[in-house]
């Protein structure tokens, strides 16, 4: 519904690119250790560039980042290609705005499939499009690290999603070519993919709600391993402006470890935090009593 058309170059790219990550694999047993060491660095910040970055810093304005880190997240952001900074923020806080319902980009109603990748394989419902239109985003594009990524996003994202990764374990202990892009940029392009979508579905459809039954998002231990932080997801959608997206205490979360560490080191301020008090409400309130 809703006039959505099939992109079938979407289609075909995407299978192209499962095609090379699932021969990729094939790659692992002849690669230098150090060539899949540096793929999982690369891994690790691509993944800050969503987490830290396009999520909890421009879409939720959870905390204030100097311009050194937010130039950081930037660059790790087009790593990811996962759209500009303004684009996926945009998209994200449509999400939040109007959670499971045709104007959400990726609405997890529509089935697993959907809410993980087929909603890029299909041109945005028509409700997306319009409420989209009635949010502000005069905030991400005042930022000038926003303004220059969207600007020059193609040339970033060539540079640091494909060259880089592959450049370096050639160039500093003598990789081949060959394994450092289909290990550090095919293999590691698809599997950071694959963790973000899920928790656009998994983290919408299997797990825990601790904190409000009454809303679709989960608390998934799964989902929070591979997106460094990002699958207490019931929570995140009862306190998006959280930083930490999760409550605080003994939880594996490197996305807030990593800000915490910028704010030790002065790069971060005015880290949001919901309440103790607010969260023990609210679990008393509406949580399922998992928690």
């Amino acid at each position: 519904g809703g006039g959505q058309a099939i992109v079938w170059r979407n289609v075909v790219l995407m299978g192209l690119l499962h095609l090379g990550a699932v021969y990729a694999l094939s790659l692992v047993p002849r690669a230098q250790i150090l060539t899949l060491l540096w793929a999982y660095f690369c891994f690790l910040m691509t993944a800050l560039g969503v987490t830290a970055g396009a999520h909890r810093l421009w879409s939720h304005r959870s905390y204030k980042a100097k311009l050194p880190l937010r130039i950081f997240l930037a660059a790790a952001n087009s790593m990811a290609f996962q759209n500009d900074i303004y684009e996926w923020s945009r998209d994200h806080r449509v999400h939040h705005k109007y959670s499971e319902t045709d104007a959400d980009p990726h609405n997890a109603r529509r089935g697993f499939f959907f809410a993980h990748i087929g909603w890029l394989f299909m041109r945005k419902h028509r409700d997306v499009i319009e409420k989209g239109r009635k949010l502000d985003f005069t905030d991400l594009l005042d930022d000038p690290v926003v303004r220059f990524q969207r600007k020059y996003y193609k040339s970033s994202v060539v540079l640091m999603c494909f060259v880089i990764p592959t450049f370096v374990p050639w160039y500093l202990w003598g990789e081949s070519l060959w394994n450092a892009y289909f290990l550090a940029s095919i293999l590691r392009y698809t599997i950071s993919l694959n963790v973000t979508w899920l928790v656009n579905s998994a983290a919408h459809m299997y797990g825990n709600r601790p904190y409000d039954k009454y809303i679709n998002p989960r608390q998934n231990t799964l989902v929070t391993l591979g997106a460094i932080g990002e699958g207490f997801h019931n929570y995140h959608h009862t306190f998006p402006f959280d930083y930490s997206a999760s409550e605080l205490g003994l939880k594996f979360n490197p996305t807030t470890w990593f800000i915490d560490f910028m704010f030790w080191l002065g790069l971060v301020t005015d880290r949001k935090q919901a309440p103790k008090e607010m969260i023990q409400a609210r679990k008393e309130r509406t949580g399922d009593g998992s928690a």
